[in-house]
């Protein structure tokens, strides 16, 4: 069981046949997979493969040309704009950038979605702000500004405030993009304390190898060339067992040419 209740390993979120375009340009097309709930799950592929248009269908910000998205037993695009958006506050998304207000301090960024949202008194706010930061080790940090802090640091604010509303599920788009090897690490290492404790369903975007086969227990690989999904699956497994040539490729930084004939490294 999770933390809210729900079932461990239960569908969460479906996507059937979904097809995703900017106007007349294809972005992808036969998307079939599910996402269980508790999982860590990651979207992967190449640059330009659609990955973030993907998040940004998941997330409520752009209408499937064709197939269906569920959240549990409810059709996202189905339901009145009243009901899909409350279904979207049960989303927190951390940004690459971390797109934290430069004129706001930390515990302020995060309180602002409890302001908007909620009924609550600005003292039990700011004590929710305050437990925010300290699951993300920066108890103390509430009346520092974002140019006061580090990269890293900054990041694990955008996750702070990214569960200030308490989501079924948090998204996170390029997470370790910009970090050093070391925050890196940290990050990926929050990332699995924070699905271990509260029991929430992680969808991340990444293409940094060390992060995917260290958090992942599913993916998705979606291809630029076909403009689809090639394999899904735990990557670690898919690394040494998928037949698609492009999947292996990808997980083995080229080890593995499209022919499938493994290449060899340099010395």
């Amino acid at each position: 069981m999770t933390a809210d209740g729900h079932q461990r390993g239960a569908p969460h979120i479906r996507l059937e046949g979904v097809e995703l375009r900017y106007g007349d340009t294809l972005v992808q097309r036969d998307l079939d997979f599910e996402i269980r709930r508790g999982d860590v799950f990651v979207i992967m592929g190449g640059s330009g493969c659609g990955k973030s248009t993907v998040m940004r269908a998941l997330t409520g910000l752009l209408e499937p040309r064709a197939g269906r998205i569920l959240l549990g037993e409810d059709s996202l695009w189905e339901l009145p704009p009243a009901g899909r958006n409350e279904l979207m506050r049960r989303n927190g998304v951390m940004y690459q950038s971390g797109a934290l207000w430069s004129s706001m301090t930390l515990e302020e960024n995060i309180c602002l979605p409890l302001e908007q949202y909620t009924s609550l008194s600005p003292r039990q706010v700011r004590a929710i702000a305050e437990y925010k930061l300290a699951l993300v080790g920066l108890a103390g940090y509430g009346d520092y500004y974002p140019s006061e802090i580090s990269g890293g640091m900054r990041k694990r604010v955008g996750v702070a405030r990214a569960m200030a509303l308490d989501p079924d599920t948090l998204y996170f788009d390029e997470p370790s993009a910009g970090l050093d090897p070391l925050s890196a690490r940290r990050l990926d290492e929050l990332i699995l304390e924070l699905r271990d404790s509260l029991g929430t369903t992680m969808v991340v975007i990444t293409h940094e190898l060390d992060s995917i086969f260290t958090i992942a227990d599913d993916s998705v690989f979606l291809d630029a060339e076909t403009k689809t999904m090639l394999a899904t699956g735990n990557p670690r497994d898919l690394r040494e067992q998928s037949p698609v040539p492009q999947v292996r490729a990808f997980l083995t930084r080229g080890e593995v040419d499209l022919g499938g004939a493994e290449t060899a490294s340099p010395a």
